[in-house]
């Protein structure tokens, strides 16, 4: 499942390369990723991909079949190829660990490499951050709709091709899935599956009653019988009671599935139909195009539901479409062998990056609780590390007059760490359950208000009055220069 060719990326990323090598402009550079704003207009994003990129990373080259299709194209000088030829990452890549909560503007990411290298991963790094952190968040939104309850990822057939459906898969385990249909992904990655039946097992037998007694013969170890293929309530529970009842005489419990209909309304008749039987353990589980919004409708208005599957909505990104990352220079060797900031100028405040090597340190209150999030410079020869029992002035990452000043009475952690040195891993990958756990403790972390998914808290990302000055002295320069 893994494709490794570094024609995996941008074709600007091929002739740029290129000229950095006839210009021999091939010298230590430093790249950071950071995203422009928050997906589901949210208060909080998830970090996740970083895995399966360190992965990826591993094996990324040109094969010979690359090398001819590139020289087929007319553009590439021969030696430039052979050089491709030989192409491996070797650079080094710091990140927050997978699964952090995370915020606009802060370098989830940093590459620090060759020129050519780090502008030749750009593709495959946005590709693999962006498409697993906005599905990651996605399930997260709807773990915390259903009151962390158990989801179950249902989306395979939705996704968007096999590979969008397995890093789906993982990513949306990471967020807060219980487990997903998708059984190569249970194989890669120890997922667990889940699945029951479809609408065509009770169809191919007679009757309702046959089909579900046929499946709890099979499996009877909590069948989960669906319940809505004629009538929910005038056919599909009744015959899910009787079959029921056969369990309970061996000892064994089971559960119904609703996918269709009012599901507040069904899953309410439903309860009290299995409650009148004697069967008040008996669960509920629902499907049919569910989101976070209807989801927490249902559990706000009390919806009996003990399972919740979740497709479509969940492995797409529903109505966001993609999340905001970009990959930005941040420092350069001058050609003297000395690094130098590097920034993106903008007319738009917001687009324009906060230049140089950057730590992101997360600021917590005694309690444990997150305050804020800042920027300081992170290189030899300027770097200003936060130190606790310190008061700061804290400047918004727009370096306009937006401050705060602030003592450090808690932790101040720093949450950029290396995870690969000179090409090779640093450290054991933390397990899937590791990844979520992070997940977990961090929404444990963060006030409740930056978890509402109507008007959330906006949550401080800033930077030190050192970063702020240098931004600010770069901007100077640059409009100096017009």
């Amino acid at each position: 499942m893994t494709n490794t060719s570094a024609l995996l990326t941008d074709f600007y990323s091929l002739t740029m390369a290129q000229g950095y090598w006839k210009k021999d402009m091939d010298k230590r550079a430093i790249f950071e990723m950071f995203f422009r704003r928050q997906p589901f207009g949210g208060g909080f994003a998830i970090f996740a991909g970083l895995g399966t990129l360190v992965e990826r990373l591993q094996g990324f080259s040109f094969f010979s079949e690359d090398i001819e299709y590139l020289q087929g194209l007319g553009l590439f000088e021969g030696a430039f190829l052979r050089y491709l030829e030989g192409f491996r990452f070797s650079g080094s890549l710091w990140a927050a660990d997978e699964g952090t909560l995370v915020f606009p503007q802060e370098p989830l990411i940093r590459i620090d490499g060759g020129l050519i290298e780090c502008q030749i991963i750009e593709g495959i790094l946005l590709n693999i951050i962006n498409f697993q952190s906005l599905i990651a968040t996605k399930t997260a939104r709807v773990w915390l709709a259903s009151r962390k309850g158990a989801i179950m990822e249902f989306g395979l057939r939705r996704a968007q091709g096999p590979d969008g459906a397995m890093s789906a898969a993982r990513a949306a385990f990471i967020g807060g899935a219980t487990g997903t249909s998708n059984v190569l992904a249970g194989k890669e990655y120890g997922i667990p599956v889940m699945g029951t039946m479809a609408h065509s097992w009770i169809m191919a037998h007679p009757n309702e009653e046959t089909a579900f007694q046929a499946y709890a013969d099979i499996y009877p170890e909590h069948p989960v019988f669906l319940i809505d293929t004629y009538d929910t309530l005038k056919s599909g529970t009744l015959n899910a009671v009787k079959v029921g009842k056969r369990l309970a005489a061996q000892g064994r419990n089971f559960g119904v599935r609703l996918d269709s209909g009012d599901v507040y309304y069904l899953s309410v008749e439903v309860r009290k139909i299995l409650d009148a039987a004697g069967f008040p353990d008996a669960t509920i589980s629902v499907s049919s195009d569910l989101d976070e919004f209807i989801i927490q409708n249902l559990t706000t208005a009390g919806a009996p539901i003990n399972t919740w599957g979740v497709g479509t909505q969940m492995v797409t990104g529903g109505i966001e479409a993609a999340f905001t990352g970009v990959y930005k220079l941040a420092a350069r060797d001058d050609g003297s062998g000395k690094l130098i900031p590097a920034i993106k100028f903008s007319d738009n405040p917001d687009k324009t990056t906060v230049p140089g090597i950057k730590q992101v340190w997360r600021i917590k209150d005694p309690q444990g609780m997150t305050v804020a999030d800042v920027l300081t410079l992170d290189d030899p020869v300027n770097s200003d590390p936060l130190e606790p029992g310190t008061q700061y002035a804290f400047w918004h990452t727009s370096a306009d007059y937006r401050h705060f000043y602030h003592r450090i009475e808690g932790n101040a952690e720093p949450l950029l760490k290396l995870r690969v040195n000179q090409g090779r891993p640093v450290g054991d990958s933390p397990s899937l359950e590791t990844i979520r756990n992070t997940v977990r403790f961090g929404l444990e972390s963060f006030d409740g208000t930056y978890q509402r998914f109507l008007n959330p808290h906006v949550y401080k990302v800033s930077m030190t009055d050192r970063l702020r000055n240098l931004k600010l002295e770069l901007i100077k320069n640059y409009l100096g220069d017009l």
